[in-house]
């Protein structure tokens, strides 16, 4: 099939290249024209593993391209996926300006029957706001046809992207039109050859099953964030907790791990935005605004346990970050919980080591006078940041953090103090081994150390 995605951000980009890797031909649209130019020469402006090599090798057969230009994209697309960004508004309420604005241009270019999908997270009735506006634009044309549109919500994983979309759990169509259900059930017939699980349901309810399905995952992983806040003074360690009710079917052991927070660029955002349907539908949502404040909390406690354990007195003091990304695999820092970490930490006058595998750069971009005075240094390697830090945190859990040589560690730090913001490491031996170790809902581990000034 012909396709067009216009977008390339995250997700544009990771259905482009997974569309032509079935083979279909792929135009990817995109208004700037730097990022243009470095797409042509095979060089992705974000880190996802696997995508990169993928788009080289579809670049270099011809299956996909990009263009700066909306009408050399659309101009024999079969198919428009619309995969722009809508970011939250001030109210909380996404920004559709971009999904309008390119609505807009479609009904002032398209000459040709295609289909127009929303690949963007949107809230519900978008579809019927695109159809309209589209269409309306064709009949003022005097064009003899209509535009079907439906909705395909993402439901990728940062840092496993390519993998979700080649063998998804389930693929959603929200259309109401026979016959472009059709069509899309047979684009997406090659990546579910081994499980078939689309679910063609009403454009609404794709809609709204975006929402539902971040908002549920959000709430799981602020309901055992609150679990642990109640295990610490019960002296009781929510790791055991979370094994005791993970092996409860209903239940299950995906996003009960408590830790620091989550951020990215879906979770806070699509919260925040249900938040806002509701509220314009008259609708209370007492359980989402709690879900969206636990976060808000969650992020402010491992300053709060650093600033307690040095009895308020940080200024001088030395603090190692481990992990600055949101999650693992990505170099995405939107709503990390690292950020609330050092804005804290640097307005405290601390200086922050701080190792990250890939966003050591994008953190520089954010920071550059804290960088330039000293006061925050960046590495990628995690024994570089421990020497002479009186306290290591560990925020984002890569996989290269998982098992460091706790006894060179020791000897590199001023301090053993060891703050397990994702529970991952053992508290009992790392107590055994001279440190003083604190997790989230977990009980303290280690000798008890003079609470000073740095």
């Amino acid at each position: 099939m012909r396709i067009c995605v216009i977008g390339a951000g995250y997700v544009g980009l990771v259905a482009a290249a997974c569309f032509a890797e079935m083979g279909n031909r792929v135009i990817c649209v995109e208004r700037d024209p730097f990022r243009v130019a470095r797409l042509a020469r095979g060089e992705v402006p974000i880190h996802e593993p696997g995508l990169e090599p993928m788009l080289k090798a579809h670049l270099a057969s011809g299956q996909l391209s990009f263009s700066q230009h909306l009408a050399e994209g659309i101009v024999q697309a079969e198919i428009i996926f619309i995969a722009v960004g809508t970011p939250s508004g001030e109210d909380g309420s996404a920004d559709l300006s971009h999904v309008l604005a390119v609505a807009a241009a479609l009904a002032e270019r398209l000459n040709h029957t295609c289909i127009v999908v929303d690949k963007s997270t949107v809230p519900v009735g978008t579809g019927e706001q695109v159809a309209e506006l589209i269409n309306a634009g064709l009949d003022q044309r005097g064009k003899p046809f209509r535009i079907a549109v439906a909705s395909n919500p993402e439901f990728l994983k940062e840092g496993s992207a390519i993998d979700d979309f080649m063998r998804p759990d389930r693929v959603i169509i929200g259309c109401d039109d026979p016959v472009a259900s059709e069509v899309l059930r047979r684009l997406y017939a090659p990546f579910l050859r081994n499980h078939e699980r689309l679910l063609c349901i009403s454009v609404r309810a794709a809609e709204f099953s975006k929402y539902a399905a971040n908002a549920f995952l959000a709430t799981k992983i602020s309901f055992i964030n609150e679990m642990a806040g109640l295990c610490a003074p019960l002296n009781v360690d929510i790791e055991e907790v979370r094994r005791g009710i993970g092996s409860d079917t209903r239940i299950g052991t995906h996003f009960i791990y408590a830790g620091c927070g989550y951020g990215g660029s879906c979770f806070p955002k699509d919260v925040r935005a249900l938040i806002r349907s509701a509220e314009m539908a008259g609708v209370e949502p007492g359980i989402l605004r709690a879900v969206d404040a636990r976060n808000a909390l969650q992020k402010t406690l491992l300053f709060q346990a650093l600033s307690e354990h040095f009895s308020g007195y940080l200024q001088g003091c030395v603090v190692a970050l481990w992990g600055l990304a949101f999650k693992p695999g990505t170099d995405d820092l939107r709503e990390a919980p690292s950020l609330v970490l050092l804005d804290a930490l640097l307005a405290a006058g601390v200086t922050v080591q701080a190792c990250d595998p890939v966003a050591t750069a994008a953190v520089a971009m954010l920071y550059p006078q804290a960088v330039e005075h000293g006061q925050l240094r960046l590495s990628e390697s995690p024994y570089n940041v421990v020497e002479g830090a009186d306290a290591l945190v560990l925020v984002t859990e890569w996989k290269q953090f998982r098992q460091p040589d706790f006894a060179r560690i020791r000897g590199l730090m001023r301090r053993p103090v060891l703050f397990d913001g994702r529970n991952i490491y053992d508290a009992q031996q790392l107590g055994e081994l001279g440190f003083l170790y604190r997790g989230i809902g977990r009980p303290g581990f280690g000798h008890c150390m003079a609470r000073a000034a740095c």
